[in-house]
């Protein structure tokens, strides 16, 4: 576990990571439809985001689409904010 900060919309994110991200909150969890980049989609390209591969081609094309802030704390993965789910996590 690297426990530094990882810029994903700079750095980008490999395929592999968000599979791992998926695995344990599910890709309807990490694609954050309340986002400006998601709603710059046309309703085409949003209805083609059915399954885990989808997700994962449409946040690896637009990172900005990645709910943040993910947060690894060894095996435990938290998305977006809330702090009582901090709270349960980390303390």
């Amino acid at each position: 576990m690297d426990p530094g900060f990882h810029d994903y919309k700079k750095l980008g994110i490999s395929e592999e990571k968000l599979k791992e991200w998926i695995d344990k909150v599910g890709w309807e969890i990490l694609v954050n439809k309340k986002s400006t980049t998601w709603r710059a989609l046309t309703p085409e390209e949003q209805a083609k985001v059915t399954t885990a591969a989808d997700a994962i081609r449409l946040m690896q094309a637009h990172n900005s689409v990645i709910k943040r802030p993910v947060i690894e704390f060894g095996d435990k993965i938290t998305v977006g904010f809330n702090e009582k789910a901090y709270q349960e996590s980390f303390l």
